[in-house]
């Protein structure tokens, strides 16, 4: 899945980016306001992880420029602002959580991943339909009683169909979720990719609509883990 990192600080968005390419997401980095807010409404992001101390324009602009043009993307932000009412100000504008520096990587990938299922209607980390499922917490896919590890494009493609099952799904809109800024994308990595999740999950786990593009069954699961 791909984020969108505000941060203005060489060292920690450095490391930010390697631990979070490492869970297995595709990273889009800038490092001032102007280009966070150009970058984030041309992007298709999971998730937001914004710091407020920017340079050219504030982290709290940028935030409240995003939610007043009506974009829900939901929006983890880091900060060193450990005031009360900084705190308030930036929830009140439509921030969905708050981490102050420094953090855990741990608490950090379990809170990207409390406001995704917030913003997908999810209480739980599980997410799907009645025939499959995907574990947010384990990166698994349950099928037919059994779970199968999935390598990280795999669980990102898969995630973005069972996000809304039954939805069809263009090889464009894949591609954005899977792969970040300055990623090589070859013509058929999209079916490669679907070719081999399908010997893997069943023929009929993900079904081509042709000319369309990808959809999985629909009907969702409130399964819980």
């Amino acid at each position: 899945m791909r984020v969108l990192l505000v941060e203005d600080d060489e060292m920690i968005g450095h490391s930010l980016r390697e631990a979070l390419s490492s869970q297995g997401w595709s990273v889009d980095w800038v490092k001032d306001g102007l280009l966070a807010q150009s970058a984030w409404a041309d992007g298709d992001y999971a998730c937001v992880l914004l710091d407020l101390g920017l340079p050219k324009r504030d982290g709290v602009e940028v935030l409240r420029h995003a939610r007043g043009s009506g974009d829900s993307t939901p929006v983890l932000v880091l900060t060193a602002r450990d005031g009360v009412d900084d705190r308030v100000h930036g929830l009140d504008l439509g921030a969905d959580d708050y981490l102050l520096k420094p953090y855990e990587m741990r608490e950090l990938l379990a809170r990207m991943r409390a406001i995704i299922r917030r913003r997908d209607g999810a209480a739980h980390s599980i997410i799907g339909n009645a025939a499959m499922q995907l574990d947010l917490t384990t990166r698994e896919v349950l099928v037919q009683g059994g779970r199968s590890q999935l390598s990280a494009r795999e669980f990102a493609l898969l995630h973005a169909l069972l996000e809304r099952p039954g939805a069809i799904l263009s090889r464009e809109q894949l591609e954005n979720r899977i792969y970040g800024w300055g990623e090589e994308v070859t013509s058929n990595a999209v079916d490669v990719l679907i070719y081999g999740m399908r010997r893997k999950l069943g023929p009929e786990a993900i079904r081509n609509v042709r000319g369309l593009g990808w959809r999985v069954a629909g009907g969702s699961t409130g399964a819980s883990a």
